[in-house]
């Protein structure tokens, strides 16, 4: 194959594959997505496929099946109590940026490395900033996947929620609750994403273990913020907020994969 068309190829499967699945979905009787959502959607995985290739895509694609599918655990009982997510757990743009942003920002800066950019000053600050990003990137949907899903089950299945700030038992559904069956289900969502992302070569076993810790990290961080801060401010939507937790799981892998680094130095 010539080499002038090779950069073509990835923009081209990207394309023709993302636009085939969208076809798909908007004729789907179940709606995961929004009509918005799924062009917004397209888009963040035309972006990861070019960046990433097919190993980053399927990372994203195990958390969005997954995380849709544990959306719709008992969602006619939670709509009876009204702690459901809007329109039946499909999927806007503001719900596929909240969750997506920070990994798609990690994939677009691999994109920027791989293309040679800004490689040597990089190299000069942080070494193997790619190995990084892809951990980041990795640990930013563990905690998503463990977010959803530890609220999603507490939601349908927590026997007893408590408020994480103050541990006094509350509603479920309250902003900050937490449960041990919800928190038991994120646990395993983020190790599921996590072996996944180890599966298709993106981290190492080590990688593994961040993400995981991260992802409980910044799970409970995000509870935090749900019991103290997102009544009292307008803007900090639940969407805000997602991406304020997908940042710290990001941040989180990549401060404790660089101090077991510089620990063993």
């Amino acid at each position: 194959m010539s080499p002038s068309i090779d950069p073509v190829n990835p923009w081209l499967v990207a394309v023709v594959l993302n636009t085939l699945l969208l076809g798909l979905a908007w004729i789907s009787p179940k709606k995961l997505l929004t009509p918005a959502g799924l062009f917004h959607a397209w888009f963040l995985a035309i972006l990861i496929w070019v960046t990433l290739g097919w190993q980053g895509y399927a990372v994203v694609m195990f958390y969005f099946l997954v995380g849709s599918g544990v959306t719709r655990i008992g969602m006619a009982q939670k709509e009876a109590e009204g702690i459901a997510e809007k329109r039946s757990g499909a999927r806007g743009p503001e719900n596929v940026w909240g969750s997506a942003l920070i990994g798609a920002l990690c994939a677009l800066g691999v994109g920027i490395i791989n293309s040679g950019f800004f490689v040597a000053s990089l190299q000069s600050l942080v070494p193997n900033p790619q190995s990084l990003l892809l951990l980041a990137y990795v640990a930013s949907f563990s905690t998503k996947l463990a977010d959803t899903t530890a609220s999603e089950v507490g939601k349908a299945y927590g026997k007893s929620t408590f408020l994480i700030t103050t541990l006094q038992p509350v509603p479920r559904g309250t902003e900050g609750a937490v449960s041990l069956e919800g928190t038991l289900a994120g646990i395993v969502a983020s190790v599921a994403i996590a072996f996944i992302g180890w599966g298709v070569g993106l981290i190492d076993l080590l990688g593994v273990a961040w993400c995981v810790l991260a992802a409980f990290i910044a799970t409970n961080l995000e509870s935090v913020i749900g019991a103290t801060l997102q009544s009292k401010y307008t803007w900090l939507t639940n969407e805000v907020v997602n991406i304020f937790n997908t940042l710290i799981g990001a941040i989180a892998s990549v401060l404790l994969a660089w101090t077991w680094i510089s620990f063993i130095k």
